[in-house]
């Protein structure tokens, strides 16, 4: 089991840089893949970016890609996950979540890593507002 806890958001104009932080916590926590997942007012929560436990093969839906990056490193003893957005968008805003899903847990399509039905554990979320 893992907790997840973000931070960063913020107000940002468009075409503006924000980095994203998730600090990934408990004993297991080197074993656990990442996903950031965005919910605008109104709409559903939809996936945006994934990575594996080891930080490796980084994959994007088509509205971020080119424009964000996720990233997971270790320092010490704690594992933390990176979303960095440039070029930011009225239609990015929302709030953003990181999560992860159940520790091997094996993605039957390529797709499920954006399905939030997928994740057992998440972050609280941090606001992201683009606006100017």
């Amino acid at each position: 089991q893992v907790q997840l806890v973000e931070s960063g958001g913020g107000l940002v104009q468009p075409g503006g840089t924000l980095t994203l932080s998730c600090v990934v916590s408990g004993i297991t926590a080197d074993y656990y893949a990442v996903g950031w997942f965005r919910q605008a007012p109104g709409k559903e929560r939809e996936g945006v970016s994934y990575i594996t436990s080891s930080g490796s093969r980084p994959s994007y839906t088509d509205s971020v890609a080119g424009r964000f990056t996720i990233s997971k490193v270790k320092v010490g003893a704690q594992n933390t996950a990176y979303l960095q957005m440039n070029d930011l968008k009225p239609e990015d805003t929302g709030v953003y979540y990181c999560a992860s899903p159940p520790r091997g847990h094996i993605f039957r399509t390529l797709g499920a890593r954006f399905d939030p039905s997928e994740y057992d554990y998440w972050g609280q979320g941090t606001q992201v507002t683009v606006s100017g």
